[in-house]
């Protein structure tokens, strides 16, 4: 009885995945090769350029850890930090923090990433004349705009 019902799941399962595989597999024209059915996409290459994956001001970088993240701060901080993560790096690259100040360059920052991932930031010191709208523009080796970060300087 035992051996009965055995062979009854193995028949059936096998006819299941039968009925799998012949479901995943078409024919083509002149019936001579099977093809998926379903199109897989192909692995995913990795990309040519690094991705940025996090970008925001902070008060300090302490252990490669951005400290009180913020878009307003006191000009009796001293300082004012730009952090970003990138992941993945696929080869040495360089990016640039161009810091602006009511629109104008105020100091541009080249920096380095090495693959697999990085983070990196750049800072400024403050100063009282400092005061006012501020952003950091993040770009690629190439001038390629990758992000946009505003802030302020206050009291």
């Amino acid at each position: 009885m035992i051996r009965q019902i055995s062979v009854k799941l193995l028949v059936l399962a096998m006819a299941a995945l039968l009925v799998v595989g012949l479901s995943t597999t078409s024919f083509s024209q002149d019936d001579k090769e099977i093809e998926p059915a379903v199109q897989t996409s192909p692995v995913e290459e990795s990309p040519e350029r690094a991705v940025l994956t996090q970008a925001f001001m902070c008060e300090k970088v302490e252990n490669n850890s951005p400290i009180n993240q913020a878009a307003v701060f006191s000009v009796a901080r001293g300082q004012v930090c730009c952090f970003t993560s990138f992941d993945p790096v696929p080869q040495p690259t360089l990016i640039y923090h161009k810091w602006y100040r009511r629109d104008e360059l105020s100091t541009q920052i080249r920096l380095r990433l090495y693959p697999p991932l990085w983070s990196t930031y750049s800072q400024i010191q403050l100063r009282e004349t400092d005061k006012g709208p501020w952003r950091v523009e993040i770009t690629d080796q190439n001038g390629k705009m990758l992000d946009v970060i505003r802030f302020s300087i206050t009291d």
